[in-house]
């Protein structure tokens, strides 16, 4: 499966931004989101499966962030509300068989990074 992720930019503290990531091939995945900050470790941001739309979410995001796919499309998206600060980071989009996880290693297929940076 590839990835293509977009809709990164500069946004102000409080604003919202979408995100989308298309995929092309298989799609019978689970689909994350993660983001790296300048020094940081990737994180997990959210997740859904493909088949049943089941989603996770980090405590961080939780209320402020929704992430949905549009199977017909092959797209997934992650809609970024009430945007802080410490949101500024690359987020990438990346896609697994089986089950949600939280941890980067097990998924075995990336796009390219997105720059999201939210001013104060």
């Amino acid at each position: 499966v590839q990835l293509q992720a977009s809709g990164g930019g500069l946004v102000q503290a409080g604003g919202s931004l979408r995100l989308s990531c298309a995929a092309s091939g298989r799609t019978n995945y689970a689909i994350a989101w993660f983001r790296q900050a300048p020094g940081n470790q990737r994180e997990f941001v959210a997740g859904v499966t493909w088949n049943w739309g089941t989603t996770v979410y980090a405590d961080s995001v939780k209320g402020r962030f929704t992430i949905s796919r549009d199977k017909a499309k092959r797209m997934t998206y992650l809609q970024m509300n009430t945007l802080k600060a410490e949101d500024t980071a690359v987020y990438y989009c990346a896609a697994r068989s089986g089950d949600i996880t939280a941890q980067a290693v097990a998924y075995a297929y990336w796009g390219q990074g997105t720059l999201v940076t939210v001013s104060s």
